[in-house]
Formats: C-alpha cells, sequence, structure tokens
C-alpha cells in the first residue's frame, strides 16, 4: 500500500509539516556539508538519539521491545562516533518535556525518526560520494540499514495502521507526539548548531510552533 493511501501516515504527515520543514531549513542537509559541520550534526543526534529510544522504549508495551530493538540505529551512531572520534554535543536533555502518555504517542514520535532514516539514504549517498565515507568510517547512522531501509518503512507504517486503527483519540495522541518530537529535536539543534541556525530556519520554526 502507498504511503498516501494511509489515513494515519496523511494525518501525521499534516500535523508535521511545519515543523519538517523548520528541522530541515536548520539542518541544511541537503546542501554539502563541511567537515567541521557534519561532527556538529552528528553530535547533535548522538545527544538526542539515545535519551528518546529510552524514552520511546519505555512508552512502548513489552510485546513491541523487540521489534523497536531491531530497527534502532544507535549503534551506528555510537560506530560513527568512534570512528571520527567524536562525543555527543553538551546540550540540556533534549527529551526532558516530551511526554509520551501512550502507545499513541511512541508511535507518532517514531515517525520522526523512521522518516529520517528514508532521507539519510540520500545523505549517505552524498557523504559517499564526496568524502568516500560509508557505514564502516563515519555515515553509519545516515546508511541506516541500507538496502533494508525500504521495507522497514513499509513494516512501521503497517505497525501504525494496525496499532492505530481508527480510533481517533489514539491517532490525535499520535499526531501531538510527532509535532512534540520535531520540537525537542528543534531545541537539541538550535543549542547544537547555534548561530548557524540562519534566519529562515528561525522563522520558519517560530511559525510552525505557533499552528
Amino acid at each position: 500500500m502507498k504511503d498516501e493511501a494511509l489515513p494515519q501516515l496523511g494525518a501525521l504527515r499534516r500535523a508535521c509539516a511545519g515543523r519538517h520543514e523548520a528541522i530541515e531549513a536548520l539542518l541544511r542537509l541537503d546542501e554539502a556539508l563541511e567537515p567541521a559541520r557534519y561532527a556538529r550534526v552528528l553530535a547533535g543526534f548522538a545527544a538526542f538519539v539515545p535519551r528518546w529510544e529510552a524514552l520511546v522504549r519505555a512508552r512502548l508495551p513489552a510485546r513491541l521491545h523487540g521489534w523497536f530493538d531491531a530497527r534502532s540505529r544507535l549503534p551506528l551512531l555510537r560506530r560513527d562516533l568512534a570512528a571520527l572520534h567524536l562525543a555527543p554535543a553538551a546540550v540540556d536533555d533534549p527529551v526532558a518535556a516530551l511526554a509520551l502518555p501512550d502507545l499513541g504517542a511512541a508511535l507518532g514520535s517514531m515517525y520522526v525518526l523512521e522518516g529520517s532514516a528514508l532521507g539519510g539514504q540520500l545523505i549517505a549517498r552524498q557523504l559517499r560520494q564526496r568524502w568516500d565515507m560509508g557505514p564502516d568510517n563515519g555515515a553509519g547512522w545516515f546508511t541506516g540499514h541500507g538496502a533494508r531501509t525500504g521495507a522497514l518503512w513499509a513494516d512501521f507504517r503497517a505497525c501504525l495502521a494496525r496499532e492505530l486503527g481508527q480510533d481517533a483519540a489514539a491517532l490525535a495522541s499520535a499526531c501531538a507526539a510527532g509535532a512534540a518530537t520535531f520540537d525537542a529535536l528543534l531545541r537539541c539543534f538550535e543549542q547544537v548548531l547555534g548561530a548557524e541556525g540562519h534566519t529562515e530556519a528561525t522563522m520558519t520554526t517560530k511559525m510552525s510552533r505557533e499552528v
């Protein structure tokens, strides 16, 4: 089934659209990344992802723990840090304000990072072409699960449809959590990138939070 045929996915995309644009404007991953800036981006994800994964896993029912663990890109991110001699960015706890009260919220939050794995394939290609960097020497986070990425996304879509079903309250919780997760990422990377967050990103962030 195509993405646009899934009402749960469509609702999440609409709820998160402005914030998605804001984080893209802040990170600017579609541009040629210089080594120093790439290092800061990785350090930002390293500050966010371990805390986020721990929070989401704690909110998922035990029957989904193995499913969640099998999708994790955290080991790949840690391998990147070791390869490039980096440490996680020193930021305020990026998920301290992220409330995930139920399964719908946990899945809505997952939508943000699951979607990023798709875009990561394009970044990985850029890193490979520009710096000959792959999953073993600093590009593991963006390479992710490689050829399995499409199948993992299809599996996540199926989980959304199965677990949320036609439950309007669960879908509303998922949408609120997706938007809040983008906000948490924005707060994290605003600290990491500082002045690099140009005016367009700042204005887009402000506007998206007012929606």
